[in-house]
């Protein structure tokens, strides 16, 4: 007669390894991301010859896969609607303020990627003005393997009519700065927009400098 102990172990042990092989090798899991600490409307950098940047959406946000394995994301866009009208920020740089990289493809572990991450318009896009009133925030990614865009995070967000005044400035930018008490994001303006080397930014984007004469 078979003595059922050994046969139990056995059993529990084929269970445990093929539960940790398919959380280790198997599954693929997906990418999520926190809550961004700041998100900022405004300006780029200015560019050579005093004039204003394209508008850019900033924030800070750290990323990180649901699975062992992790996940390699292709591209991260913005949208952004208001009202009827809706705009697409699809140029994605990424890093820290002293080494910004161009986004094309991301390995994201299940500790996470903490950066910064810009996102502009396309040179060839429709004019687009920051104006008072009710917007919806989306950050969406494409990860390898996947068919369809995956929604990282949403936010709805007021610009009053004081604020986007004070955004037709030259050079002023809006900061929505996480409350964690009131739970909800705190909108200020300030005169200068995230910093960063302006000629590498350039440089990262694969722009050439163009200095008016």
């Amino acid at each position: 007669m078979t003595d059922p102990i050994p046969l139990t172990v056995s059993v529990l042990a084929l269970a445990v390894s093929a539960i940790t092989a398919w959380l280790t090798l198997f599954r693929r899991g997906t990418v999520r991301m926190t809550q961004p600490t700041v998100i900022y409307f405004g300006p780029d950098t200015p560019r050579p010859g005093g004039r204003d940047g394209n508008p850019k959406i900033y924030l800070r946000a750290l990323l990180f896969a649901t699975s062992k394995r992790g996940r390699i994301i292709e591209s991260i866009h913005i949208s952004l609607s208001r009202s009827e009208t809706h705009q697409n920020f699809n140029i994605w740089v990424h890093g820290e303020t002293n080494k910004l990289v161009r986004g094309s493809g991301l390995f994201v572990g299940e500790t996470g990627v903490a950066a910064n991450h810009h996102f502009l318009m396309p040179e060839d896009g429709s004019h687009f003005k920051w104006l008072a009133g009710h917007y919806q925030l989306g950050v969406h990614t494409r990860l390898v393997g996947d068919k369809a865009h995956k929604l990282l995070f949403s936010q709805p967000l007021e610009v009053t009519s004081d604020l986007a005044a004070q955004l037709d400035r030259p050079g002023v930018g809006l900061y929505f700065d996480w409350g964690p008490d009131s739970s909800r994001y705190l909108p200020h303006i300030e005169q200068c927009p995230p910093l960063h080397d302006p000629e590498q930014f350039i440089e990262t984007l694969g722009l050439t400098p163009h200095v008016e004469r």
